[in-house]
C-alpha cells in the first residue's frame, strides 16, 4: 500500500536585489527622456513663458510692471479681438463642413470599387496638399487679381464684369477656397484609409440581406469611420482657429479688406511684430488656445457619445 506524499511546496524566488530593481525602474525612463525633454523644451517651456508674459505689461512709467489679469480683462472686451473670432468662427461653420463633405464623398467613391482610373484620381485629388500653403495662396491670389490675373482676363476676353474675389464681402469665401483646395485631399486620405480597415465581412453580411449602395454607406461605412470623421473635425477646427498664412499673403493684393487683425492669429502677429505689445499679444493668443481646446474637446465628447 503506497502512501501519498504531501506536494513540496515551490521553492521561493530570491528578491531581486535593490541595485537591479533601480537599474529597471530606470530603463523606461531611458526610452522616453529624449522625448520628455524635447516636448518639454518645444511645448510647454513656450506656454509657460506666453503665461508669464500675458501677466505683465510695458508701461511708459515704471517699466514692465506686474498687472495680473488686466491683460486678460482687457482682451475680453477688445471689439478687434471678437471681430476677429467671429470671422473665423464664420469661416469654421461654412467652410469645414464643406471641405469634409466633399472629402467624404470622394473617399467614398474611391473605395465603391466603381471608379475607374482610382488611382489615377486619389493620387490627383491629395496632390495639392503636396503644395505648400504659401505656393498655393500665391498662385490663388494671382488667380483672383482683376487687373493682371484670370478673373481680370476673363473680364477682358467676355466683356463681363466678374465680382472681385478679393473684395471685402467675398474675401473670406476666397480663402475659404484656398483652404478648401488644399485640405480636401489630406482628410480624404484619412477617410479613404479608415474605409480600407472595415471587415469584408460586413460587406457580404449586407449582401446577403439585399442591401443597397446607400444602406451599405449609412449602416456600415460611416459608422466605421466615425473615429476619422471626429479626428478630422477636430484638426479643422484646430486649422480654422490658428489661420494666418492666407489673409496675411494675400493682404498686399487686398489691403482695405484684410486688415492687420482680420484673424486673431494675424491680430496676435501684428500686435506682436508690428506694435511690440509682447504681452498682450501672448494674452490674446492663451484665450484663443482655450478656445480651441475647448471647442475640439466638446467635439471629441460628443463623437465619442455617440460611438459608444
Amino acid at each position: 500500500m503506497t502512501t501519498l506524499q504531501p506536494p513540496v511546496a515551490a521553492e521561493a524566488r530570491p528578491a531581486p536585489p535593490p541595485a537591479r530593481r533601480d537599474r529597471r525602474s530606470w530603463t523606461g525612463w531611458g526610452f522616453i527622456g529624449p522625448f520628455v525633454a524635447v516636448f518639454a523644451l518645444v511645448f510647454l517651456a513656450p506656454i509657460a513663458y506666453s503665461i508669464y508674459l500675458s501677466l505683465f505689461r510695458d508701461q511708459l512709467i515704471g517699466g514692465t510692471t506686474f498687472v495680473g489679469l488686466d491683460n486678460y480683462e482687457q482682451a475680453l472686451q477688445d471689439d478687434r479681438f471678437w471681430a476677429a473670432l467671429g470671422r473665423v468662427s464664420l469661416f469654421l461653420c461654412v467652410q469645414v463642413p464643406i471641405m469634409l463633405g466633399i472629402a467624404l464623398l470622394v473617399a467614398l467613391a474611391l473605395d465603391s470599387g466603381r471608379l475607374y482610373g482610382k488611382g489615377f484620381f486619389r493620387i490627383t485629388i491629395f496632390l495639392p496638399y503636396a503644395v505648400p500653403a504659401v505656393v498655393a495662396t500665391l498662385m490663388w491670389g494671382f488667380m483672383y487679381g482683376t487687373k493682371y490675373g484670370l478673373v481680370g482676363d476673363i473680364n477682358g476676353a467676355f466683356g463681363v464684369s466678374l465680382p472681385d474675389p478679393l473684395s471685402s464681402d467675398l474675401v473670406l469665401a476666397s480663402i475659404g477656397n484656398i483652404v478648401t483646395w488644399e485640405f480636401v485631399g489630406y482628410n480624404m486620405l484619412i477617410f479613404y484609409s479608415a474605409l480600407r480597415v472595415i471587415p469584408n465581412s460586413l460587406y457580404e453580411a449586407a449582401e446577403i440581406d439585399g442591401a443597397g449602395q446607400i444602406r451599405v454607406i449609412t449602416a456600415i461605412k460611416l459608422p466605421a469611420i466615425r473615429g476619422a470623421l471626429v479626428i478630422a473635425t477636430i484638426f479643422s477646427i484646430i486649422g480654422s482657429f490658428q489661420l494666418f498664412n492666407e489673409p496675411n499673403i494675400l493682404r498686399p493684393l487686398a489691403r482695405n479688406a484684410l486688415t492687420t487683425d482680420y484673424t486673431p492669429n494675424f491680430y496676435t502677429y501684428s500686435l506682436s511684430f508690428n506694435g511690440q505689445q509682447h504681452n498682450y499679444s501672448a494674452t490674446v493668443a492663451i484665450i484663443m488656445g482655450l478656445i480651441t481646446m475647448a471647442i475640439a474637446y466638446v467635439v471629441q465628447l460628443r463623437g465619442m457619445r455617440k460611438g459608444a
